[in-house]
């Protein structure tokens, strides 16, 4: 649906609303400029968007079907801008991923966004807080829709960070509990957070270099700082995948420790009980003529020695570190 259709003019937003046919209008008109925002349209809501500003049918296409990568192509004198918005989900521990595609013509701004991450509708109030920016045009809102989806992910970076944190703590506590099944969710996140990102740094790139006209030299510094915290964000989650293998790698050396301390443990309970085992076995074969079968202290003397053994056992076990 159509979330909001505006006017801009001298970096101030005209009164009333509008229909379609009149936005297209006056994105027609010298100095102004269109922007509309949609939500999930459906393809006639779209495709009526599209005939009224001539937008590329493989681009509408795009945004219809959504599942793009991120990225940025050019249809004439109209940039299509593909973003994978971002929010984290702490308690489920989930990356929800959306997108926001965007038309950008020198004369209108169509936004498309698909998802519940990165809502546009204080951006559009933060942007129309500042006239001087409103001012260099489409480019403006451009810029301030790439650096809240940029601000998210910031967000999105430090509540993975937290948690990684806590599965490197969980992986060296003295519980025995087996992080494993986190440690590969936590990556799966990490990767389609990656996903999201990375790809976006290019055409990041692009606008701050000024490559098209639609950066106006204004804006070329805004661009380049957004490019900078994009590039921040990416080498966080470098640093994310890697200390999760690492993590990965010390869960699978704890588990094998453990499990050597508990086959020590077990041995060593094995060689003490075999000591009764072997005594009791001896003396239960029933031959006639066996040592001490008539003294009258065989039996507690045979006891006497088996606790001995055991006695002499578990304290050379104990001092070794098995028991």
């Amino acid at each position: 649906m159509i979330v909001d259709c505006a006017v801009y003019e001298e970096g101030q937003r005209r009164d009333g609303d509008l229909d379609l046919e009149q936005a297209s209008d006056a994105a027609r008109g010298d100095g102004a400029f269109v922007w509309i925002g949609l939500r999930e349209p459906g393809n006639d809501e779209l495709d009526a968007v599209a005939r009224e500003f001539g937008l590329h049918e493989l681009a509408v296409e795009d945004a219809v079907k959504a599942h793009q990568r991120p990225k940025l192509e050019t249809y004439g004198e109209t940039l299509f801008v593909v973003l994978k918005s971002a929010r984290y989900d702490d308690k489920r521990e989930a990356v929800e991923i959306g997108e926001i595609m965007l038309f950008v013509h020198r004369g209108f701004i169509v936004s498309v966004r698909h998802g519940q991450a990165s809502a546009l509708t204080d951006v559009r109030e933060q942007i129309e807080g500042r006239p001087d920016l409103l001012r260099c045009g489409p480019g403006a809102v451009l810029h301030a829709i790439i650096d809240r989806v940029v601000d998210d992910y910031e967000a999105v970076a430090q509540g993975v960070e937290i948690d990684v944190q806590e599965v490197e703590a969980q992986v060296f506590s003295p519980e025995r509990d087996n992080p494993a099944e986190r440690i590969f969710r936590l990556e799966r996140q990490v990767l389609d957070f990656q996903r999201a990102v990375v790809p976006l740094a290019p055409a990041v790139e692009r606008l701050a270099r000024g490559d098209l006209d639609i950066v106006t030299s204004e804006l070329r510094e805004y661009f380049r700082d957004v490019d900078d915290h994009l590039r921040r964000v990416s080498g966080r989650i470098e640093g994310f995948r890697d200390l999760l293998f690492t993590a990965l790698q010390a869960n699978l050396t704890q588990v094998s420790v453990r499990q050597n301390e508990d086959m020590r443990k077990i041995s060593a309970w094995v060689a003490i009980i075999a000591v009764p085992t072997a005594i009791a076995g001896i003396y239960g074969m029933n031959f006639e003529f066996m040592p001490e079968l008539k003294w009258r202290l065989g039996y507690p003397a045979v006891l006497v020695v088996i606790l001995v053994i055991c006695a002499l056992l578990y304290r050379r076990f104990r001092r070794v570190g098995w028991l």
